[in-house]
């Protein structure tokens, strides 16, 4: 933490020119998740030409990177300084970048991609510090609601930013972007800052904790990444990986509840509003990544839209996003929490269930609607159950459940893009066998459809071989788009429920004080993607 005089702090042009970098370098870190997400199918092409559910560990396993870093992060601050720190990760970040576009195969891709994420775990915490350490106390509201608008900017800009680099120019563009843009912020940062003084706090790191979670959450990851492609039980591999983390969780539980300074607190969540808000946080971003990243795939591979039109479906979002999610910090402090958050769950539900109910590939038009109202619920998403988590709160506890509840749930959305994807994966040979049965008349032999469907084909001029697989692919299409609608549909069942779960929080008091700065820095980590 630092500890400077507030005429220590930076004013006008070097004021302005230190926010915009760290605003850029926030940007950048959170964008490398969506933004690669959309170019996936690229890179999967490259990188040997595997298929795309392998390009997607790449995304997955830089979530975890991320996770594993926000313990680093808090430890080597304190020891070296914040922004000595800040700027090191930012060089790392783009030595990590730079390896990531110069990969040709997929197995040293994705380890590159795990330490480039390890990167951002420890510079995106640090960089939100920094900001709030340069605003005097009274403007720190408008800080945290400019970072609000700036944690929109990855699900939207860096969507349609990565779509478009993959399409017009490379793919390997968004990484050699970090390096471009990363190393100069890395300077800036670095200039305005250096002879800052700071305390030293040397604390005991947990080290064994840091060894099992990783353990534990990259285990877990990895089954559920290769399940679908290795036959989950089926491999030897995963099963020993499965064993390993049933080993490991347990084991981690104890070490937590029996160290001084566990790497996640577990104790957290012997307070109810605490454990009810992390649970709604964490479940309710399972769904929100996972669909996000499963239906930007979708898009391009079953839709047929292209990666930059793909990106522009998502840009829609900021419409009434980027607007709300500025002053929703006022919003909450008028209105019942629970109430805020149960009508966002609604919305949600509403909005998937909207999402999950068409039967035919649809239109520009027709899909960025219900992406627009669910831009608007993203925005108003991550605010009230991080003021709920708060509450009863205090001092150093505040600022720990903001880091724990930022590492639960980047890892729940890592699990989510994994989980959402065997839901169609699954779901999808079901509905092609129910379509076969139908067209064919097994089920209906009065319906039997298939003959006349035959028939015409043929007569529009094609043979009989061609017009039987066009009807095979139009129900492998079908099939397909039916399971992405039970991923969604699940996702809105998810919500409603915790829309009714919420309700089992203390209602909100208003904090004291003393505890406002704490508060500030609290949700401004609980409150980013």
């Amino acid at each position: 933490m630092t500890a400077f005089d507030d005429d220590d702090r930076l004013t006008g042009w070097r004021f302005l020119l230190f926010n915009a970098a760290l605003a850029v370098g926030n940007v950048i870190a959170l964008s490398n998740v969506p933004g690669y997400t959309v170019l996936a199918p690229y890179a999967a092409g490259s990188l040997q030409g595997v298929t795309p559910s392998f390009g997607t560990w790449a995304t997955t396993d830089h979530m975890m990177g991320i996770v594993l870093g926000l313990p680093f992060a808090r430890w080597l601050s304190a020891r070296y300084g914040d922004y000595r720190v800040y700027v090191a990760a930012f060089v790392a970040y783009a030595v990590f970048s730079l390896a990531c576009a110069l990969s040709e195969t997929i197995w040293f891709f994705v380890p590159a991609r795990f330490l480039l994420g390890l990167a951002g775990g420890i510079l995106l915490p640090i960089g939100q510090g920094l900001v709030l350490n340069e605003l005097p106390e009274k403007y720190r509201p408008y800080g945290v609601a400019w970072w609000g608008v700036l944690s929109m900017a990855p699900f939207t800009l860096g969507v349609f930013m990565g779509g478009f680099w993959a399409e017009y120019f490379n793919w390997r563009v968004l990484f050699y972007s970090n390096i471009f843009l990363g190393l100069p912020i890395a300077g800036v940062v670095g200039a305005l800052l250096y002879g800052r003084p700071f305390a030293r706090r040397i604390t005991r790191f947990d080290t064994i904790g840091v060894l099992l979670i990783s353990v534990t959450l990259v285990g877990f990851q990895t089954v559920l990444n290769q399940g679908n492609d290795f036959d989950w039980l089926g491999s030897s591999f995963l099963t020993i990986v499965m064993v390993v983390v049933a080993i490991s969780l347990p084991i981690f539980i104890i070490w937590e509840l029996g160290e001084r300074r566990p790497v996640l607190d577990l104790r957290l969540f012997g307070h109810r509003n605490y454990a009810v808000a992390t649970f709604c946080s964490v479940f309710g971003f399972l769904f929100i990544q996972g669909m996000l990243s499963v239906f930007i795939g979708q898009l391009q591979l079953l839709l047929g839209y292209t990666s930059s039109g793909a990106g522009t479906v998502y840009l829609t979002m900021a419409l009434l996003a980027v607007p709300l999610v500025s002053v929703v910090h006022l919003l909450v402090r008028h209105i019942d929490l629970r109430l805020f958050a149960s009508l966002n769950f609604l919305g949600f539900s509403v909005t998937m269930t909207w999402l999950g109910l068409f039967d035919k590939p649809a239109s520009f038009d027709q899909i960025t609607v219900p992406m627009i109202f669910f831009g608007f619920f993203l925005a108003t998403f991550f605010a009230p159950p991080a003021a709920i988590a708060v509450q009863g709160l205090g001092g150093s506890q505040l600022i720990r459940a903001a880091e724990e509840l930022a590492m639960l749930r980047t890892a729940a959305g890592a699990f989510g893009i994994t989980l959402q994807g065997v839901v169609q994966f699954r779901r999808t040979p079901f509905h092609q066998l129910d379509l076969a049965d139908q067209l064919g008349g097994r089920r209906f032999p009065s319906l039997d459809l298939l003959p006349q469907l035959l028939d015409k084909l043929q007569g529009l001029g094609l043979s009989e071989s061609v017009a039987r697989a066009q009807v095979s692919r139009l129900i492998r299409q079908q099939a397909l788009l039916m399971g992405l609608n039970d991923a969604f549909l699940t996702g809105a069942l998810a919500f409603f429920g915790l829309a009714i779960f919420v309700w089992l929080a203390k209602p909100a008091r208003k904090p004291a004080p003393k505890q406002r700065l704490e508060l500030l820095r609290a949700k401004e980590l609980m409150e980013e993607p």
